[in-house]
């Protein structure tokens, strides 16, 4: 069903990295039903090309493009960026929701888990953001938009200890969010900003952090309802379709049963 407010978005672009499962998988089908062109990347293209494949059986008016894209690299970023203007013009939308967590404690943890962190869910969020922004530019595009996935960890330290690395990570993308709409608006464009801050979703996030553990990952989700990551997809929707005098600045959403 096209969604009020989403007509303008039809035929136009959006890049949504770490699209092969979870929360970018729903968020690339979400706008491939709304006639968007996404572009969805990820290390390994092919849960994403099953994706395309899928949407394009059930009909949805959009397209959704593969593209194999390693984020700790910015040789890679780069040359995506490169690849879609060549070959689609350029991108409007996009959509931030790479990020991994490593079991890498402040005391003890390896150095390597948190630069692997820092380079994600920091750096490539950064370079994505930089080149979308150039990429608009470079068109004349004023009413482009980009969204950060974030998470409540931006707005809250847990006591785990397993993420507080992460949870730091986190708060830089809240900084830089609004960061970002600050300096959009100094460029005197109307190019919004937000980020999208979800508490527990069940994915296969804790199978990562607890990859030796999975028993311990399983028990994450298991204890209370947990957000889909179609929720998710449905308030990055929402985002896009409002109005383009209102900016969105963050959504916190948690399931109703957690606690913090």
């Amino acid at each position: 069903m096209a969604r009020a407010g989403m007509e303008r978005w039809r035929d136009r672009l959006a890049l949504v990295t770490g699209a092969s499962g979870g929360i970018g998988a729903a968020v690339a089908r979400a706008l491939v039903q709304q006639g968007l062109k996404v572009v969805g990347c990820a290390r390994t293209v092919g849960s994403i090309e099953e994706l395309a494949a899928e949407c394009k059986s059930a009909g949805y008016p959009g397209t959704l493009i593969p593209y194999r894209c390693d984020l700790s690299n910015e040789e890679d970023i780069l040359s995506m960026f490169s690849a879609v203007r060549s070959q689609h013009g350029g991108v409007d939308i996009c959509i931030n929701n790479a990020g991994l967590a490593r079991p890498d404690t402040l005391l003890s943890g390896n150095t390597s888990g948190w630069r692997e962190m820092f380079n994600v869910n920091v750096l490539a969020l950064s370079i994505c953001t930089r080149e979308a922004y150039q990429s608009m530019k470079e068109r004349n595009v004023d009413d482009g938009h980009i969204i950060n996935i974030n998470s409540m960890c931006g707005h809250r330290v847990p006591p785990q200890s397993v993420i507080h690395f992460y949870t730091a990570t986190k708060y830089a993308v809240t900084a830089l969010t609004e960061g970002l709409r600050q300096e959009l608006l100094e460029a005197q464009t109307h190019i919004r900003a937000t980020c999208i801050s979800p508490g527990l979703v069940e994915t296969q996030f804790a199978f990562k952090l607890h990859d030796k553990d999975p028993e311990k990952a399983a028990a994450t989700y298991e204890h209370i309802k947990c957000l889909q990551p179609e929720d998710v997809a449905e308030a990055v929707v929402y985002v896009l379709s409002t109005p383009p005098h209102v900016q969105v600045g963050d959504i916190q959403m948690r399931p109703t049963e957690q606690v913090t």
